[in-house]
């Protein structure tokens, strides 16, 4: 605890940080100075931050934005607001949060904008909370506010268990929808527990050969998946695709609309943080690890086929 007294003191903190693209080697604990909130933004000392499937996929270079060097990975966090810069009045310090910052989330503190958090849910852990941004913002955008999924519409939900997938299935369940998910052998009835009406095992079965007439599908994994499940969806249905662009020729062709979920707003927050407090959401972390093991969480985060979400710790 001394070390982080007197790290603060001086006015650096721990963040992990790359120099390069590359593999997971690439990415170190660095000692910085602890950033300053500017106009419209609050310092937040981050308690757990999300590791999210693009953070590799920005590491590898695979991801179509710029990058500057040295870069802090990381968009997800909890934490408790440490200061406050002007024009701020939304937020005190020493209000817990979670949401979504731009600067970089695996450090010890990070800067966001006073409308890119929400107040934490109290019965949800700070490892819980920093699982929500985009997991479930990504599956509320999805399903509410740009999937508008309805009472009784027929839901496919493609890697249901994974960290949008597990959050997809109970918005779907909660509107009201029929909701067919699915997912690898030991995660069928993790699935199911959360609400899913039918759980294929894609290593066992075939999904177009057991589902028709879908209004709706979430699609989670691409490749081969994705070109499976024109097949399965009602003319004029709705994907949204997350895991690559999908074709728009295709999605013409088949008359379908396409789907790509924006960025979550503080309204999306909030509502995800009531139905949280009100028993109806639940949250699923995978694996939790110490900062320094970041490395580990990367390569956990690569190999894909997970059940909910990877987070960091930031305070032990």
């Amino acid at each position: 605890m001394n070390d982080h007294m007197d790290s603060r003191a001086a006015n650096v903190m721990r963040a992990v940080r790359y120099h390069a693209f590359g593999e997971a080697e690439v990415l170190q604990v660095e000692s910085i100075p602890i950033p300053l909130p500017q106009e419209g933004e609050v310092l937040v000392r981050i308690h757990a931050a999300g590791v999210l499937p693009v953070d590799w996929k920005i590491r590898r270079g695979l991801f179509p934005m710029p990058v500057q060097f040295p870069h802090i990975p990381g968009t997800a966090f909890a934490g408790v607001v440490a200061a406050i810069g002007s024009g701020v009045s939304t937020w005190q310090i020493g209000d817990p949060v979670f949401g979504r910052s731009t600067k970089g989330t695996y450090a010890e503190y990070t800067t966001a904008a006073e409308d890119a958090i929400a107040c934490k849910p109290a019965s949800i852990s700070y490892e819980e909370a920093a699982t929500l941004s985009g997991g479930a913002t990504t599956a509320w955008r999805a399903i509410v506010s740009e999937g508008q999924v309805k009472p009784n519409e027929r839901v496919l939900i493609h890697g249901a268990a994974g960290g949008v997938g597990m959050f997809a299935v109970q918005f779907a369940k909660w509107i009201g929808a029929e909701v067919i998910g699915t997912a690898g052998p030991k995660n069928v009835s993790y699935v199911a527990s959360l609400g899913a009406d039918q759980v294929i095992d894609y290593t066992s079965e075939r999904f177009e050969e057991i589902v028709e007439e879908v209004d709706f599908v979430l699609d989670t994994v691409s490749g081969d998946t994705l070109a499976r499940t024109w097949s399965v969806m009602k003319q004029g249905g709705r994907l949204a695709a997350i895991a690559g662009l999908p074709p728009l020729e295709k999605a013409k062709q088949h008359g379908m609309t396409l789907i790509r979920p924006g960025i979550a707003t503080n309204e999306d927050l909030e509502a995800i943080a009531a139905l949280i407090e009100e028993g109806k959401l639940t949250v699923h972390i995978e694996q939790s690890y110490a900062l320094e093991d970041v490395r580990q969480a990367h390569v956990k985060s690569q190999s894909g086929h997970g059940r909910g979400r990877i987070v960091l710790r930031l305070t032990e």
